[in-house]
């Protein structure tokens, strides 16, 4: 094995429930910018996963520890599957983020489920997980983990935007790197978009046709999550609180819910990235192309979308990258973005069972 790279596969699961996603990857040990995304694929969920991870929200604590073990059976299944027709021989560990159900911070409650024992023991490979927990410990709010990758690896941008269940962003403040959650994105427009019975609304066709409502948007502008100051993060808990109830009492219609809340995460977005030509914009969010045109329109900024292999699975990437720091006992989660009492290396690490 080539002892410059570090050879890992990255799993992320995200809000939006798109499906699990999983990227080879090398990256240079002495030089993090050198990386490669060598394969990667999303595998979509069955209607049967799907309403079981929407409704483990709900789940008692058995439930949910049940949940867990199945849930990492079924993510060492997808990974074999990966690994062998990919044909991967260089492996040192696998990195999973596995998929959120719970996120309190505030309360100490962060939960991540797909269990690390699991699916070291069905990939016979090692595994780092759980990259959240130790953080909501230290008094952060576990989120963002992507901004130490964003550091690491996408320097040259003075803003890295993600654009996926929800937006976030990370940049350079004074000796500090900065992240928080902005708003909800795909987290909302896709559970409108499924009542018209679509995915996901391909390109804001169906926003782009909507009209605003003004009082909605002033509403949805209005919320106190935005006047608070980072670190600050966002969880589907919240969007079912805050967000749904308020949008069902003051709008029927889907096409104009779409084209106001399309209006409110570029209004949102643009008081965050205004004055700057150096974004970087990744996740499924920005194939929605009327979304992207309305946030270039409020920030009056051009914002650069990569190739897509890097749109679709650079938290994928940057999993592996944490994972990597994590097997070093380096530094993965930074207070300034978390607001945890101390920076800290995040994770537990799994080795398949000896027989």
């Amino acid at each position: 094995m080539n002892n410059n790279y570090t050879y890992c596969i990255g799993l992320m699961s995200g809000t939006s429930l798109d499906g699990v996603d999983l990227a080879y990857v090398k990256i240079n040990n002495n030089s993090y910018v050198d990386f490669e995304i060598i394969k990667a694929n999303t595998f979509s969920y069955s209607n049967e996963w799907k309403k079981k991870l929407q409704e483990a929200i709900s789940y008692n604590k058995s439930n949910l520890i049940s949940l867990d073990i199945e849930y990492g059976i079924f993510l060492g299944n997808l990974l074999n599957e990966f690994i062998t027709v990919n044909k991967i021989a260089k492996l040192d560990f696998i990195a999973s983020h596995g998929h959120t159900v719970l996120h309190q911070p505030d309360d100490g409650i962060t939960l991540q489920i797909g269990n690390g024992e699991e699916i070291a023991k069905i990939t016979n490979e090692k595994v780092i997980c759980d990259f959240r927990t130790q953080d909501v410990k230290y008094g952060g709010q576990g989120a963002p983990l992507v901004p130490i990758g964003d550091k690491l690896l996408f320097s040259s941008y003075e803003y890295c935007l993600n654009l996926g269940g929800f937006a976030n962003v990370s940049f350079e403040k004074g000796a500090n790197r900065i992240a928080f959650d902005i708003c909800p994105v795909n987290i909302v427009l896709n559970h409108y978009t499924r009542k018209l019975g679509f995915e996901y609304d391909d390109g804001g066709e169906i926003s782009s046709k909507g009209k605003i409502n003004e009082l909605l948007l002033m509403e949805l502008n209005k919320l106190n999550f935005y006047a608070v100051k980072p670190p600050k993060s966002l969880g589907l808990e919240w969007v079912q609180e805050e967000i749904f109830p308020l949008i069902d009492n003051l709008e029927e219609d889907i096409q104009t819910i779409l084209r106001t809340f399309v209006e409110h995460i570029a209004i949102q977005i643009s008081n965050i990235i205004k004055n700057t030509e150096s974004v970087l914009a990744t996740g499924g969010g920005v194939f929605n192309s009327f979304l992207m045109k309305r946030i270039e329109f409020h920030t009056k900024n051009r914002v650069e979308i990569p190739n897509d292999k890097l749109i679709n699975y650079k938290e994928a990437l940057i999993f592996s990258l944490l994972g990597m720091l994590k097997d070093n006992n380096e530094v993965n989660c930074l207070r300034s973005v978390t607001g945890a009492i101390k920076d800290h290396s995040s994770g537990e690490i799994f080795y398949p069972t000896k027989e």
